[in-house]
C-alpha cells in the first residue's frame, strides 16, 4: 500500500521540493521497515527520473532559453570597409605615439589602440572609454584593442582599473599611463629632444633675437673708409701734384 501511494505521489510531483519531501518519507519508512530494499531502492530511482524531468523543463527567469547571461549579446564588431580601417591604424602608428624605444615593442595595430589611449591620457588624465570605442577609432577589432591593453600593462607602461557591479552591467575600465617616459613624450606633444642635443646638425643656428640683416652684414664687414677717404682728403693727394704746384709757384 505505502509503496503504490509513493509511486502516485512521484507522478504527480511537480517541483523539486515536493521530490525531497517524497525521498525522506521513503527512507523513513525503510528505516521502520516499512518498505524492502528492492521497494525502496525503486521508488528512489523513480525519484531520480523524475527530478531530472523537472530540472530540464525549468527555464531561468527573464533569461532566454540557450543563453548564460540576461545581457542582450554584443554585436559584431567591423569595419565598413577593410581599406579605411587599415589606412587609420597605419596612420595612428605612424604619428608618433609614443617614443620610439617603446613602440619597437609593438605591431602597428597595436600602436594604433596606444595613440588612442595616449590622446585620452593627455586630454582627460585617464582614459575611461569602452574597449568598442578604442577598437573603432584605431581601425582595429575588439580583441587585439584588448590584447594591445593588456600587453602595454604586462611591460608595466599603463594600469587598468575595473570598474565591477555585482548584479548589473559594470562600467569600463580606466587605463592610466604611468610610463615617465611616455608620460614625458606626450608632455612634449609627441616630439624628440634628440635633435637639441645633437646641435642643429646640418643646420645654421638662428636666433630669434638677431635683427641684423645677414647680407648687409656681409657688406659691413668689409674695411670702412674715412670721411676723408670716401670724398678724398685733400692733405693726402697726389705728391706729383704738389711739385707741380711748387715748381709753378
Amino acid at each position: 500500500m505505502f509503496h503504490a501511494t509513493m509511486q502516485a505521489a512521484i507522478g504527480d510531483a511537480r517541483t523539486l521540493a515536493q521530490l525531497d519531501s517524497l525521498s525522506r518519507s521513503i527512507w523513513q519508512a525503510h528505516a521502520s521497515e516499512a518498505v524492502t530494499d528492492d521497494e525502496a531502492q525503486g521508488l528512489a530511482e523513480a525519484l531520480h527520473t523524475r527530478r531530472n524531468a523537472i530540472r530540464e523543463a525549468v527555464a531561468p527567469v527573464g533569461i532566454p532559453l540557450g543563453r548564460a547571461t540576461l545581457f542582450p549579446p554584443k554585436p559584431y564588431q567591423r569595419a565598413p570597409e577593410r581599406s579605411v580601417a587599415i589606412e587609420r591604424r597605419r596612420r595612428l602608428a605612424c604619428s608618433g605615439p609614443m617614443p620610439p624605444a617603446l613602440a619597437s615593442r609593438f605591431t602597428t595595430g597595436q600602436l594604433a589602440v596606444l595613440r588612442i589611449v595616449g590622446d585620452e591620457m593627455a586630454q582627460h588624465g585617464a582614459c575611461g572609454l569602452p574597449i568598442d570605442a578604442i577598437a573603432a577609432r584605431a581601425g582595429v577589432c575588439r580583441r587585439l584593442a584588448q590584447g594591445a591593453i593588456r600587453l602595454a600593462e604586462g611591460d608595466g607602461l599603463l594600469t587598468i582599473q575595473e570598474r565591477r557591479h555585482q548584479g548589473r552591467k559594470s562600467d569600463p575600465n580606466v587605463v592610466r599611463i604611468i610610463s615617465r617616459e611616455w608620460l614625458q613624450w606626450l608632455r612634449r606633444g609627441g616630439r624628440s629632444t634628440a635633435p637639441a642635443l645633437l646641435g642643429g646638425i646640418g643646420c645654421k643656428t638662428m636666433h630669434p633675437t638677431d635683427r641684423g640683416d645677414p647680407q648687409r652684414q656681409g657688406v659691413d664687414a668689409e674695411p670702412k673708409k674715412g670721411c676723408r677717404e670716401a670724398a678724398g682728403d685733400p692733405g693726402r693727394s697726389d705728391p706729383m701734384r704738389i711739385l707741380a704746384g711748387g715748381r709753378t709757384g
